[in-house]
């Protein structure tokens, strides 16, 4: 089942020639999920393919760099007749501001759109085999980040094992791997535990929006597959970072080594490196040692699920 995460936008506050402002496109079995929506949103999703079917928006704080693309969006997403509801959840307290915002694109969209306010702790989202968390964030305004996580997943069938223990070929297999006994034509009952093993984790990606670096990132899920974190400076940053409520990429490191995280991705780069990630990578693989990248707009990674090797 796949898994996918698309950068559409991995600058700071000012965007450049190369970065647009924030947002992530997630995209998971036909379920898509925007996380921010910064200034010409709609355009990166138009030039990336991601196409424009998202049923859940996460707006991790109020800052423009990560909202100031949501009244274009909806605008773009009701010049193409969208029917279907629009789910935007954002940080307690901030419903009339976006509400604002979306009224002052000068037309009401003719689609439902719905905003839920969320706090660190609860589940902005439920599906059927994932949950979206918000999780604290310490940056100068209400902010929260959010944690994809999905449920764990059946064990192995032992298929082999199940064959000696005499289970014939068929409906029982199916049976023992729900979870359910099975008796056999001479009494025996076998039970799942006999040829079913441990459950398997499933995949996480958390995302951290603007922040300073904070324990609830490394509390948002166990051991995350991916985490994306506010590298807003390098270490010539790091008084303006504490300041300006971000993180710098070696910070962003010790809370991916922190967390256990298997990928680290470094965004919201400021303006003031034109570009250059070196330093920013450099200094996040000095304490951490999974992979770190520095996504360009338009790069796409997927999940792969944590045991796909075994």
């Amino acid at each position: 089942m796949a898994l996918r995460v698309t950068f559409l936008g991995t600058s700071g506050a000012v965007p450049t020639a190369e970065r647009n402002p924030t947002a992530i496109h997630v995209a998971r079995e036909g379920d898509e999920l925007l996380f921010d929506a910064g200034e010409g949103t709609q355009r990166q999703m138009m030039r990336f393919s991601t196409g424009f079917s998202v049923s859940q928006l996460f707006v991790t704080h109020l800052h423009g760099d990560h909202v100031f693309g949501i009244p274009g969006l909806l605008q773009t997403m009701d010049f193409n007749e969208r029917a279907a509801p629009l789910a935007v959840h954002a940080p307690r307290g901030c419903r009339r501001r976006l509400e604002e915002l979306i009224a002052a694109g000068g037309t009401r969209p003719s689609f439902p759109v719905r905003i839920d306010e969320v706090a660190p702790g609860d589940v902005a989202y439920r599906a059927d085999e994932y949950e979206v968390r918000a999780f604290d964030a310490d940056h100068d305004t209400r902010s929260v980040g959010y944690a994809l996580v999905e449920d764990e997943r059946k064990g192995r069938f032992d298929r082999e094992r199940a064959e000696e223990l005499g289970v014939p070929v068929g409906p029982k297999f199916s049976q023992l791997h729900e979870g359910d006994p099975v008796e056999l034509e001479d009494g025996a009952v076998v039970r799942p535990e006999q040829v079913v093993g441990d459950p398997r984790p499933g995949r996480s990606v958390v995302y951290t929006g603007d922040t300073r670096p904070v324990a609830g990132t490394v509390e948002a899920a166990d051991e995350p597959d991916l985490l994306i974190h506010d590298a807003t400076f390098a270490d010539d940053g790091v008084e303006r970072a504490g300041k300006t409520a971000h993180s710098t990429a070696r910070q962003a490191g010790a809370i991916a080594s922190e967390a256990g995280a298997r990928r680290l991705a470094l965004t919201h780069l400021s303006s003031r490196y034109a570009g250059r990630t070196g330093d920013h990578l450099a200094q996040a693989r000095e304490v951490f040692d999974g992979e770190v990248f520095a996504p360009d707009d338009g790069d796409a990674v997927e999940i792969p699920y944590p045991d796909a090797d075994e």
